[in-house]
């Protein structure tokens, strides 16, 4: 079981954002969210860290110029190896930093940084905050996959959820940490099994509508085609987690004695 441990440090933030092939979008991505990070540097320890996962265009050379001008952005180069592995590897460099609060957003302009101080304000009060793309502005395909994806959260562990891939979300370092150490380093999906575990682990959760854009500019690689290549795959990934679940469910006594509240849609 997950053990809490709140921090008696000035707050520190990490803004995690995965980057492939985004030169028209990057700059302006970063410097809007760059202000987040600034605004919440209390103790000289806060972070931007943006994982450019293998980017075959101006993306690397853009990120590094900015880190220049930009003292708090911190720029991870890997081979690339899809969104989930780069989520992974910037929650894991998060978390090796030390911050309190782990932000993750994306960097193709969809998300809006104006919507992040109504998550701020409830970090307190709750374990993990998830956007809740309740209109969304990338097309019917993508939000009938998403629906899909709840649905089958539902039935493979039982929870409901009404977003699950939203990169739009605020957890506790602590819990993500211990999070972690179960996902596979190159996992499509952490963002969905993570949103999973927090909300059966009876954490305290809530779902927040958010404004999400079409993109600003450029292509968007994962279409619903591949979205359903990904997804067919992780159906195994699902039953071997679900399986892991209710073992810890039995050494733990049972899920209703963990935590508190159930996530909350507001």
């Amino acid at each position: 079981m997950l053990q809490n441990c709140e921090p008696v440090h000035p707050e520190s933030l990490c803004i995690v954002m995965p980057a492939y092939n985004e030169e028209r979008n990057i700059r302006k991505v970063v410097e809007d969210w760059y202000r987040v990070v600034a605004n919440h540097n209390h103790d000289g320890s806060s972070r931007l860290v943006v994982v450019n996962d293998g980017s075959t265009d101006g993306t690397q050379r853009v990120l590094h110029a900015l880190t220049y001008t930009h003292p708090l952005l911190q720029v991870i180069d890997k081979p690339n190896g899809g969104h989930g592995s780069a989520v992974i590897r910037g929650y894991q460099e998060a978390v090796r930093i030390g911050a309190d609060y782990v932000f993750q957003t994306d960097s193709d302009g969809q998300t809006m940084p104006s919507n992040f101080d109504k998550f701020w304000r409830r970090r307190h009060q709750y374990d993990a905050q998830f956007g809740w793309r309740k209109h969304r502005g990338d097309g019917i395909g993508r939000a009938l996959t998403e629906h899909v994806l709840c649905t089958l959260l539902w039935l493979f562990f039982g929870v409901s959820v009404p977003d699950a891939n939203a990169p739009f979300r605020l957890m506790k370092s602590w819990h993500l940490k211990q999070y972690l150490e179960r996902l596979p380093k190159q996992y499509a999906l952490p963002n969905v099994i993570l949103t999973t575990w927090f909300v059966h682990d009876h954490w305290r959760v809530r779902f927040v509508p958010i404004i999400f854009r079409p993109r600003q500019h450029g292509v968007n690689t994962m279409n619903v085609q591949k979205l359903f290549r990904i997804g067919w795959p992780s159906l195994k990934d699902f039953a071997v987690f679900r399986k892991d679940m209710k073992r810890r469910d039995r050494a733990a006594g049972g899920t209703e004695e963990r935590h508190s509240a159930p996530a909350r849609k507001t």
